[in-house]
């Protein structure tokens, strides 16, 4: 087992080294695998509560079929940004760029055909009185891929962008190849404008917006950024570097946690439509509840399919592109930004290393059916801690990296499990198949135990057997092919009822018999079951020599030992050569009772230890109280005769015995060989005749100290 959570260990370290690699060097591999996760994270926590001081005038589907196709006579918008400032909006953000004059304006029709007339309305320039008496912030946009526009067309903001030990090699924030502007007359109107890109990942969902994009060396605000900077009326942007990238932003007491380029990850309210939305049409109309737009942040922008401004984000595969920007100012004025933190990659690589710890803890320990429900609880746990992380305090870690490391540890250790169970399959099968029962085994090895063979101590009840006058039938026989064929008769049958009741059979040591029972499988009554084993041994004893006799062989008789007692058990033995046995002064022990049997005239001896651990009904005769040779402290033996109740005719002698038993241990010698003498008329066996001789010696030289207890200074 040792060396089983040895190579655990060092094959988890190989797998949580190359993962760790992974991710301190190669993180963008499984970049769009963790933003999936991620995205599940926001699934499983459902839509949350949208600021109610956010406000979108949408273009949508109602507004095109009053007001016209799009885009408007720029007269229609100044009118609703003229309603949208009476409504007293506290500022009005435009997700719409103008680009372009107004082709529809009058002036601009008179000049198709040469005449200039100051009295036509020119739409474009009432769009930018509106803008110029509004707080309005204008939107634009950068095209990263096309070069071109001219210097003059770059907006102006009227703030100051500082950035705080900026690397010098490289600059981490976005960088743009054009800037598509709304037109001088109604830009130079505005109090100021910000970009509307909405980047996104490489499947297409919008998971975060960019703060700020460097253009022609010169720092933009996106619209969220300016809209919140203006309400803030903060007269600078300051940007923080670190080692990686963009540490963040700050406005005042402002911070902005963003990633190393400056993006702000979105926390989504939910799908579309999560905020309050109005018609443009009813803005025109003045159609709406003025309390509506009172004091509020107010975003112009369109829901319609047809103009094309829908975005796949985490929650929703049409979600408004106005509503982006919506929730990054939600997220910037409350304050409850989804983070990606500058510690993230110490505890990343912590979380790494813990679940390599738990599973490396689960595979050396837990059973193999276990380690499945244990792996996938510790995805389950590991999961619901980022959930809560994510839920609770807003920060994200890597999931993809973890969940690989989760993967293939599990499939990496299960494979080395299922090869390292197969091994220990195969030694248990190779060393127990002919020492115990086909069923043991099938429960050793459908059990798992792969620590059959660690060295313990155990309680075990261990039996020994011996024929008797084994010499004299070898030289009777003389043919040793004939010998080894009576031998072999002998043994099988005793072996087989030691195995069918899942004894272990240790060794055989010429016509002896070792075995054990509760190892190296537990066994709840193992003193009933050697007792058992032993009866029937008796009984198949018996047909055995009735079927020699008839072949005139010779007959056999036995002795049997059983004692229960502490041993080591375990694989003993050399490096090269091995076997799993037990051994200890119990199994000494019971080797000395079984040789009792031929001083007490007995076939079955068991000591009281075994006695005492038997749960089913015998009938017993004690024999005596003795100290064996090596062995300093008595053991009381029994002789087991039968299971059951005695008949009526043993029951009476055994009776009569025990009280001659009785007179002897309280050294009545006189009246105890009387009676043993008495029990030895009726019914004569070598134990009375021992008794007998005992009790007359002891009673013609009494002991100083008699306490019961006879020693053997002989096996």
């Amino acid at each position: 087992m040792r060396k089983k959570r040895l190579f655990i260990f060092l094959i988890a370290l190989i797998v949580v080294m190359g993962v760790l690699w992974g991710y301190l060097y190669h993180n963008e591999t499984l970049l769009p695998f963790d933003k999936k996760l991620t995205d599940t994270l926001f699934k499983i926590r459902g839509p949350q509560p949208a600021s109610d001081d956010i406000v979108i005038v949408d273009i949508d589907e109602k507004s095109l079929h009053a007001l016209g196709q799009w885009p408007w006579p720029r007269i229609k918008i100044a009118r609703i940004l003229r309603n949208l400032a009476e409504a007293e909006a506290a500022v009005i953000g435009f997700d719409i760029v103008f680009s372009e004059p107004d082709n529809s304006s009058p002036k601009r029709v008179f000049e198709a055909y040469g005449i200039h007339d100051r009295n036509v309305p020119d739409y474009d320039l009432l769009l930018a009185r509106a803008v110029s008496e509004s707080p309005t912030i204008l939107g634009f946009f950068f095209d990263f891929e096309a070069q071109g526009s001219e210097p003059g067309d770059i907006p102006e903001i009227p703030a100051l962008f500082i950035e705080h030990n900026k690397p010098m090699k490289r600059s981490f924030i976005l960088e743009a190849q054009r800037i598509v502007p709304n037109i001088p007359v109604i830009q130079n109107s505005a109090y100021s404008s910000g970009f509307f890109n909405t980047l996104p990942d490489l499947d297409g969902i919008v998971r975060s917006v960019p703060l700020l994009i460097r253009y022609d060396g010169m720092l933009f605000p996106s619209i969220s950024l300016e809209m919140v900077r203006a309400m803030m009326q903060s007269g600078r942007i300051d940007i923080d570097y670190s080692e990686s990238g963009v540490a963040g932003i700050r406005m005042g007491t402002l911070h902005l946690p963003t990633d190393r380029f400056g993006r702000l990850t979105v926390n989504y309210r939910g799908p579309g439509k999560s905020y309050t939305y109005l018609s443009a049409a009813d803005i025109y109309d003045r159609n709406f509840d003025a309390e509506k737009i009172r004091g509020k942040i107010v975003l112009i922008g369109t829901s319609a399919s047809g103009l094309l401004d829908l975005r796949a984000t985490p929650f929703d595969s049409t979600f408004p592109g106005v509503e982006v920007h919506a929730t990054a100012i939600d997220n910037m004025i409350n304050g409850d930004f989804v983070t990606v933190p500058d510690w993230v990659e110490a505890a990343d690589t912590t979380l790494l290393l813990a679940l390599a710890l738990i599973t490396i803890l689960i595979f050396s320990y837990a059973p193999p059916l276990a380690t499945v429900l244990l792996s996938l609880s510790l995805f389950v746990a590991f999961f619901g801690f980022d959930y809560y992380l994510f839920a609770n305090r807003h920060i994200l870690l890597n999931m993809a990296f973890p969940t690989l490391l989760i993967i293939l540890l599990f499939l990496v250790l299960s494979m080395f499990n299922y090869l390292f169970e197969t091994r220990v399959k195969e030694k248990i099968r190779e060393k127990f198949a002919k020492k115990v029962s086909p069923q043991v085994v099938d429960a050793l090895l459908q059990n798992g135990i792969s620590d059959a063979f660690e060295t313990q101590q155990k309680e075990v009840t261990i039996f020994f057997s011996d024929i008797r006058s084994f010499t004299s039938i070898s030289e009777a026989l003389g043919d040793p092919k004939q010998l080894v064929d009576l031998l072999n008769r002998y043994l099988t049958p005793m072996a087989n009822i030691i195995m069918d009741r899942f004894g272990t059979i240790d060794k055989f040591i010429g016509d002896a018999i070792m075995a054990y029972w509760n190892a190296p499988k537990e066994h709840p009554n193992h003193e009933d079951a050697a007792a058992k084993s032993a009866l029937l041994q008796l009984e198949a004893l018996k047909k055995l020599n009735h079927t020699l006799s008839r072949e005139g062989l010779p007959t056999l008789d036995i002795g049997i030992g059983i004692h229960t007692g502490l041993v080591t058990v375990g694989e003993m033995g050399s490096a090269g050569r091995s076997d799993y046995t037990i051994m200890g002064d119990n199994v000494n022990l019971a080797s000395r009772i079984e040789g009792l049997n031929k001083f007490y005239g007995s076939r079955l001896i068991i000591s009281e230890s075994t006695k005492r651990g038997l749960k089913e009904d015998y009938t017993f005769r004690e024999l005596d109280t003795v100290r064996v040779k090596g062995r300093k402290k008595p053991v009381t033996i029994y002789e087991l005769l039968q299971t059951g109740k005695p008949s009526k005719q043993l029951h009476e002698e055994l009776e009569e015995y025990h009280h001659a038993l009785e007179e002897y241990k309280n050294g009545n010698f006189v009246a105890a060989e009387e009676k043993f003498r008495h029990l030895q008329k009726k019914n004569p066996h070598p134990l009375y005749a021992l008794y007998i001789s005992r009790c007359h010696t002891y009673a013609l030289n009494p002991p100083q100290h008699f306490d019961g207890i006879f020693v053997f200074e002989t096996k």
